[in-house]
């Protein structure tokens, strides 16, 4: 009994610790811009390109 209680403890709490993980941040996500934007790091959303 005390095995199966392990299992099922560990079979509920895998998943979330996995979740947690895997959003622990934004650098791992890939962003698309609209044509004549680009990907801007700072405000972290799409601006335009200026030419100069």
């Amino acid at each position: 009994m005390k095995v199966g209680t392990l299992v099922l403890t560990a079979a509920l709490l895998l998943p979330s610790i996995a979740a947690a993980m895997g959003c622990s941040g934004r650098e791992h996500q890939v962003q698309s811009c609209a044509a004549g934007t680009t990907w801007d790091a700072n405000s972290q959303s799409c601006v335009k390109i200026v030419s100069s």
